[in-house]
């Protein structure tokens, strides 16, 4: 049954919803569960059953391996929610600092220990580094510009921020154009987007949470059924997404959003349940948090399998290990860093640059 809210074709406005909440709570185990996958390997992909990576049944190697495409359901969650702030803050300056303080303090916090602590344990690119590369690497990756540049990427889930900020921005300036000149002057910056998206086929995902910003329609279907629903369109989504094109997994996308943001349907329901609210809540530290967590994890497990310790068990060790210490690791650093930090900073910064005054949305 399809429904749309008590103002049908209403836009969003920024209040919390619970489900897109949970949502980001999946969309972040769904890439620790890769990660899972993937790290045991200890970066040997030429040779079967490499690390202490078990012999796994091709099936289940393919179902854990779409995990990383949980960035897409970021995606979805950010374009669906960055129009409303941008509309609540009424400025660019104000959106634009409240952004850094979202994203930056949990990055640069983990950007500054991994170059402190990456030479010392001779981490990926730091073997043998010279301090020019040194220098280099770090303040690409400090402001997003290393792929651009041609360097490694520091941290391992950090690449997906880039598109992030090229969204924040892109869409910003779009809509500022919009809002002052019409199309006219949005008309460059609107082809620029969609020459993004045929460059980059995976920023069309940033499209539908746009898409249903702007509009009230939602997808509510109850009960089993609509969990049941919900879970097809998710399966569909990361299959595309793997065996066909990015623009593909838009319809099953779209689908799936629109269960997500019914608040009574059987899927939106499920995404509110408890447990899933607070993944959901430390999911940006989780998101960023975990591969540190899980390296001396990988470390530890590729040194005793060397010595002959059951694959099995440590493939089973580092996936309990590693959720438990993700978790626990990650909910100290929403504390410490996203809430504590990030308010100690507000407010010795804010003051510097605006004005007290009461929010207004434009």
């Amino acid at each position: 049954m399809i429904k749309t809210p008590h103002q049908p074709g209403a836009a969003y406005d920024g209040s919390f919803v619970p489900s897109v909440q949970g949502l980001r709570g999946i969309a972040a185990l769904s890439v620790l569960m890769d990660h899972f996958y993937d790290m045991p390997k200890g970066g040997m992909y030429d040779i079967p059953d490499p690390g202490f990576l078990p012999p796994l049944w091709s099936w289940l190697q393919s179902v854990i391996n779409v995990g990383g495409h949980g960035v897409e359901l970021f995606f979805m969650i950010s374009g669906f929610l960055i129009p409303a702030s941008l509309v609540r803050h009424g400025s660019l300056s104000r959106f634009f600092f409240d952004r850094v303080l979202r994203i930056m303090p949990v990055f640069v916090v983990l950007h500054l220990a991994l170059f402190a602590i990456g030479p010392i344990v001779a981490y990926k690119f730091f073997r043998g580094i010279d301090l020019t590369s040194y220098i280099a690497i770090f303040a690409a990756n400090l402001f997003f510009v290393q792929d651009a540049l041609g360097l490694p990427i520091a941290q391992q889930n950090a690449w997906t921020l880039t598109y992030e900020w090229a969204f924040y921005i892109w869409f910003a300036l779009t809509f500022s154009m919009w809002r002052t000149g019409g199309r006219l002057l949005a008309a460059p910056l609107i082809l620029l987007g969609i020459a993004c998206l045929m460059h980059w086929p995976i920023t069309a995902f940033f499209c539908i949470g746009m898409l249903f910003s702007a509009i009230g329609f939602r997808i509510s279907i109850p009960g089993p059924v609509g969990l049941l629903a919900g879970l097809a369109c998710g399966a569909a989504l990361y299959a595309s997404l793997v065996l066909f094109h990015p623009f593909v997994g838009l319809v099953p996308g779209f689908l799936l959003f629109g269960m997500v943001l019914a608040p009574e349907s059987g899927l939106g329901r499920a995404l509110s349940t408890p447990a899933l609210q607070y993944v959901g809540k430390i999911s940006y530290s989780l998101y960023l948090v975990h591969p540190f967590v899980l390296f001396p994890l990988q470390v530890i497990g590729l040194k005793l399998v060397a010595v002959g310790v059951d694959r099995w068990l440590l493939w089973a060790a580092f996936i309990g290990l590693g959720l438990v210490m993700s978790l626990v690791a990650s909910a100290i650093s929403y504390e410490l860093i996203e809430v504590r930090l990030r308010r100690l900073l507000d407010g010795a910064i804010r003051g510097m640059f605006f004005r007290p005054q009461i929010e207004q949305s434009v």
